[in-house]
């Protein structure tokens, strides 16, 4: 282990590379990388990062986002089979049919999508920020998509826009089930409940905090209170023990594991070091379609 980390950081070095890895890899991954976060915050630092290089520790619609805000770089993924299936829970051709029947609607896209449907969309999103990008788009009808759990969650918050839901679903969020979340709250009855929006409204009705990753990770890092019960991929056990080593950390005890997310490890990311490969590649016409919601995301989260 300890001589793979030191030619991970050799090589790094060498080949002029900044390791960014989602906070559900593997918590030795986690560790050796140079930012570890969210969509959002993984979005943004891809576009602040001066080297040449980026290696991608997660899911393959977050190196292509990596790629699409910064064409002229190299992107090159951890695992090349290391896909998100929400990602294609959506169609161009749905977008489409969509369009045709609400000309006035405006499609916001999660990040959790693939490239070629950021491309005919109007706005990217992330779970930390989605509320307030479609509080300030001017239309009122959203078709929110592939996520239907996270779009039900940002309608209610925003009651004054009109919301037409896709189907999609994270598989990890929506097997946490709400007789799971109550059997964890009968055990640690004096635990918080923090849970992510992609996951079911019913479980969301149960907990003490909803938001993305980073903010349950800040929420429970903040919180004076020593118990939580965590409602996401496991994952992110790893920080919130990192950030807070006195304070005690549940699982709901049913399938939080994204099994792509876990196809990411140190062996991997030696691997894509030496080889520099697998790239990540996005045809021109796509990239360059793809790439305005995604600074649109960024212009609105930023009001």
């Amino acid at each position: 282990m300890e001589n793979r980390i030191e030619k991970i950081k050799k090589m790094q070095k060498e080949k002029d590379v900044v390791i960014l890895a989602h906070y559900y890899v593997d918590g030795a991954v986690q560790e050796i990388a140079d930012y570890v976060g969210d969509s959002f915050y993984l979005s943004k630092v891809a576009t602040q990062v001066i080297q040449q290089n980026i290696l991608f520790c997660g899911v393959s619609f977050m190196g292509e986002s990596a790629k699409i805000l910064n064409p002229e770089k190299n992107v090159v993924m951890a695992d090349a089979h290391a896909d998100c299936p929400m990602a294609h829970m959506v169609t161009v051709e749905q977008i489409e049919q969509v369009r045709k029947e609400n000309p006035d609607v405006a499609v916001v896209c999660y990040v959790n999508s693939t490239a070629e449907i950021k491309a005919v969309s109007d706005v990217c999103v992330t779970s930390s920020n989605a509320v307030k990008v479609v509080k300030n788009l001017p239309e009122q009808n959203i078709f929110f998509v592939p996520d239907n759990n996270l779009g039900r969650y940002v309608a209610k918050q925003l009651p004054e826009k009109h919301f037409i839901f896709h189907d999609g679903f994270c598989h990890v969020h929506k097997s946490i089930h709400a007789e799971n979340v109550k059997a964890a709250k009968e055990a640690h009855p004096e635990a918080l409940v923090l849970t992510h929006p992609e996951c079911t409204e019913d479980v969301i009705e149960l907990s003490d905090f909803v938001g993305s990753t980073s903010e349950i990770i800040d929420y429970a890092t903040k919180s004076v209170a020593d118990r939580f019960i965590i409602c996401t991929e496991m994952g992110v056990f790893f920080e919130l023990q990192q950030k807070n080593p006195e304070k005690k950390f549940y699982s709901v005890g049913h399938r939080q594991f994204c099994p792509n997310m876990k196809k990411v490890t140190l062996e991997r990311v030696e691997e894509a070091l030496e080889k520099m490969q697998p790239y990540v590649e996005v045809p021109q016409d796509v990239l360059e379609a793809a790439a305005k919601p995604l600074k649109r995301m960024l212009e609105l989260a930023a009001k």
